[in-house]
């Protein structure tokens, strides 16, 4: 999957390939609200749509360089995967909604999956035939995943499962779940009794129910287990082991751990955009991006924003990685999301009146894109655990510092 380090030469030359390939054939507008990240797929419509363009992606060898070429890849150097990236967020492509399954089940099932749950899953997610889904979250335990409730019981062949699941990211429309259950509830320590699973979600007995977000959207739902058969193949890392493979898995959720398929997780939105789209507001008479307070505050974002590009970077030299080998990029998470929040929530301050506008509205700024995006963004400080939850690992783990 790695291969010798490529010259400059050869990923210019793949990179100018890549970039020829998506002037020609990267989908026009298709004249439907389209979601802005993976987090919103909430219509058959945009769902069939992402598929197409995934599944186009891929066949053109652009999805999964990296991954092994018997599992649907092309086993290359993954930093060719990284210059398909670079040029999607260039030309604005839209995104590839797959994320679970490019991002987090499948580096998992590559790392320490057998090599019949690799012939299984791994095609079927570059193509996007099967969407992946995560059941990790329940109702009644908020953050606290390692006291998950759904139980997991060996019944010859099989494992029933009982429970349910909340925040289910395209649930609905997955074909399978990464999920965490409960095998050994009288294990002494509760991390203990957890099993990890690959589980189909087609069997009976399991029951999806969809959550409307604050902005109208859907693309979440509730999943629900009453007496769900499952084969006993499905499970991942051994019995008992389900916390270690969570933990691995989220490792990849974070941006932690490298391996992922590559592709666009999410519209990417810079501040050059605001500016862009604030450059008509006015303020007392005069344009909005003359007030020195407002261009203050926009060089601050510039700043913060370059900075967090760079220790994107940073994450890749081994030298600035020694002692601490996880804190850059659990730091980034942690930052660029809330960058992300606040510089969105500036983006409608800016806005003034027009800010309590929305989508549909014809007075709003840039058709409500950023109202649409600040709420959204919303799942991004909470996804793959929320930014105090961050906070506090970054600060014992990182910093050794005590829990209380």
């Amino acid at each position: 999957m790695n291969g010798t380090d490529p010259s400059p030469s050869e990923l210019a030359e793949f990179r100018a390939e890549v970039a020829a390939w998506l002037e020609q054939h990267k989908p026009a507008d298709p004249g439907f609200l389209l979601p802005q990240t993976f987090m919103e797929v909430g219509s058959d419509q945009q769902l069939e749509f992402l598929r197409e363009w995934q599944h186009k992606l891929w066949s053109a060898g652009y999805l999964g360089v990296h991954w092994p070429s018997e599992y649907g890849g092309r086993g290359m150097h993954a930093a060719f995967q990284h210059e398909v990236d670079r040029e999607l967020r260039r030309q604005r492509t839209p995104i590839t909604f797959n994320v679970i399954g490019l991002g987090w089940a499948g580096p998992l099932i590559l790392d320490i999956g057998t090599d019949q749950q690799k012939a299984l899953y791994i095609k079927g997610i570059l193509s996007a035939e099967d969407i992946w889904c995560q059941g990790f979250s329940e109702p009644d335990h908020g953050s606290d995943l390692g006291n998950a409730q759904t139980r997991a019981v060996r019944d010859g062949d099989d494992y029933v499962i009982n429970g349910s699941k909340i925040w289910t990211t395209m649930g609905n429309y997955a074909r399978y779940m990464i999920l965490l259950a409960r095998t050994d509830p009288s294990a002494e320590r509760k991390y203990d009794g957890l099993s990890f699973f690959l589980s189909p979600m087609e069997a009976r007995g399991i029951e999806t129910r969809p959550i409307q977000k604050i902005t109208g959207e859907y693309g979440f739902t509730e999943t629900f287990f009453t007496d769900a058969r499952i084969p006993a193949s499905c499970l991942i890392g051994g019995e008992g082991n389900g916390w270690r493979v969570a933990m691995q898995t989220l490792q990849y959720e974070r941006g932690a751990a490298a391996g992922a398929a590559g592709g666009l997780p999410q519209v990417r939105i810079s501040v050059s955009d605001l500016i862009d789209d604030i450059r008509h507001l006015r303020r007392d008479g005069q344009p909005l991006l003359e007030d020195p307070v407002v261009r203050d505050r926009l060089v601050e974002l510039i700043m913060e924003e370059k900075a967090l590009g760079l220790a994107d970077r940073r994450t890749g030299l081994p030298g600035l990685n020694t002692d601490y080998p996880l804190s850059l990029p659990l730091s980034f998470k942690l930052r660029a999301s809330e960058y992300q929040r606040r510089m969105r929530q500036y983006g409608l301050e800016l806005q003034g009146g027009l800010g309590s506008l929305y989508v549909g509205d014809e007075q709003a700024v840039a058709g409500g894109f950023w109202q649409r995006a600040y709420f959204n963004n919303f799942a991004t400080t909470i996804g793959g655990g929320t930014s105090q939850i961050q906070a506090n690992i970054i600060g014992e783990q990182v910093l050794g510092l005590p829990k209380s």
